[in-house]
């Protein structure tokens, strides 16, 4: 080799040397990156278990029982864009002393909207008319993971691979009248939740009502976005699609059967991971949008690819899309197997004109006559950032249900949204917080065809003031 080249090269050699990251740099970048990956990956389980905790810590519920909220959902009710037009149950499943039944009684005087997840909010079954009991009340049977019992006959067996889970129940409304809120939630009292070993003789479901309750359970990106996945990591088996990760929550002090006790400087990479995870989240969830309609500002509730995925269990041989479901638990919970059978969702973050929706101005969005639905439609504005219902607004939505909403002589509706009703309109009318962007989504309960085909179009939100 020529002297001038063994020269260069041993110069850049000890460049490279003198530009290399120390190890104590290397061991933080490390945590910082695998912090953001943990996540990514973990968000639909955080997801999870802060729901959980925010029940046992607020409310006198437990797992294997029933918490409820008595009145359509208002402001105090801080989960991840839920629907203020039902009535809302959860039941939080633990099976590790065996299966548990969910029993969702006929459709006669009412009907449920449910849907039965495990932890990672995979969906297993969806209930009611458009589940798998067609509205005929069934058993449904949440099994534990590597169950090898008898399933007795008369149950929709559900095979979960996570000892926890739980089943989000929607009592549908005929109006928001007083008369039929109490008749929605008497028919939804009619839902049982018990173990299999007491199925000869079931003990009364507990209920426990959150109505004013405030109950937070939105994504905290801080260092106990951590604590709530250690939590996770310690109660349930690894799923063998996820053995991955074993190795790099390791490297963040997070591992099966030992305390997770970070130190104050790895406390601190934690929190810059967490951070720039959220807004790689947020960065997604903004560019990420598919249009439902050719240029329209009115999208997928959730990517097409990511559906397929979570339908099969995400079980697919070449596919796991956890950066699209990270995205979608960031913002939304639960996993629904029949999406557009029961349930139908279009979100929008911008108006016409592709500006954000800002709290202080006023918008209109005018719903097209013969809305595609054997059900009920709906308007909901959420907080742009956290995504929960805005804080301290009188209401959130409104809907078909809305008995002295008013109509055009053509049968459409107009909706406002805005920090004061315009004149005469305040039946039609959204309150939105002024210092405070905001997001909405029009969901379509018992959707029909002219949707999916588009021969009904629903026109994007335009700005009026």
């Amino acid at each position: 080799m020529p002297r001038a080249t063994f020269a260069f090269l041993m110069l850049s050699t000890a460049a490279t040397t003198a530009f290399a990251l120390s190890p104590e740099e290397l061991a933080s970048r490390t945590v910082e990156r695998r912090a953001v990956e943990a996540v990514i990956w973990g968000i639909p389980a955080v997801n999870y278990d802060l729901m959980l905790q925010e029940m046992l810590r607020k409310t006198k519920g437990k797992p294997n029982q029933i918490l409820y909220w008595s009145k359509p959902l208002d402001w105090h009710n801080q989960t991840l864009t839920p629907n203020p037009d039902a009535i809302y149950l959860m039941a939080f499943t633990d099976t590790r002393d065996g299966p548990v039944i969910i029993e969702v009684p006929p459709a006669e005087g009412g009907s449920i909207n449910g849907n039965i997840v495990n932890i990672w909010q995979v969906a297993l079954e969806d209930t009611g008319p458009s589940g798998a009991d067609q509205g005929k009340g069934g058993k449904y049977l949440v099994l534990p993971p590597n169950f090898t019992g008898e399933v007795p006959d008369g149950y929709i067996p559900l095979q979960s691979d996570t000892f926890g889970g739980y089943a989000l129940l929607r009592s549908n409304l005929a109006s928001h009248s007083d008369a039929d809120v109490a008749k929605s939630v008497a028919y939804a009292k009619r839902l049982k939740v018990y173990p299999l070993s007491q199925a000869p003789g079931p003990p009364a479901t507990v209920f426990t009502d959150a109505e004013g309750v405030v109950f937070d359970s939105t994504i905290k990106y801080d260092a106990s976005f951590f604590t709530s996945l250690n939590r996770v990591i310690q109660s349930e088996p690894w799923l063998p699609r996820d053995k991955i990760m074993i190795g790099q929550l390791k490297s963040l002090g997070i591992e099966k059967g030992k305390p997770f006790s970070p130190t104050e400087s790895m406390t601190k990479q934690l929190e810059a991971g967490v951070n720039e995870g959220r807004e790689w989240l947020e960065a997604r969830y903004d560019g990420g949008q598919i249009p439902f309609y050719d240029n329209s500002k009115w999208n997928y509730i959730g990517n097409p690819e990511l559906v397929k995925s979570a339908q099969a269990g995400y079980d697919e041989p070449d596919a796991y899309p956890v950066d699209l479901r990270g995205v979608a638990y960031s913002y939304a919970f639960v996993g629904i197997k029949r999406l557009g059978t029961g349930q139908f969702y279009l979100i929008s973050l911008k108006d016409k004109a592709g500006q954000a929706f800002d709290g202080g101005k006023t918008y209109r969005l005018t719903v097209p006559a013969n809305v595609p639905v054997e059900q009920y439609w709906s308007l909901t504005a959420y907080d742009r950032e956290t995504h929960a219902l805005i804080r301290n607004m009188p209401r959130a939505s409104r809907s078909s249900q809305i008995a002295d909403l008013e109509k055009n002589a053509d049968g459409t509706v107009d909706l406002f949204l805005g920090p004061t009703a315009p004149d005469g309109k305040d039946a039609n009318w959204i309150p939105n917080d002024p210092k405070r962007q905001f997001e909405v989504m029009f969901r379509l309960y018992a959707p029909t065809k002219a949707l999916f085909d588009k021969s009904w179009v629903l026109p994007d939100v335009e700005q009026i003031q």
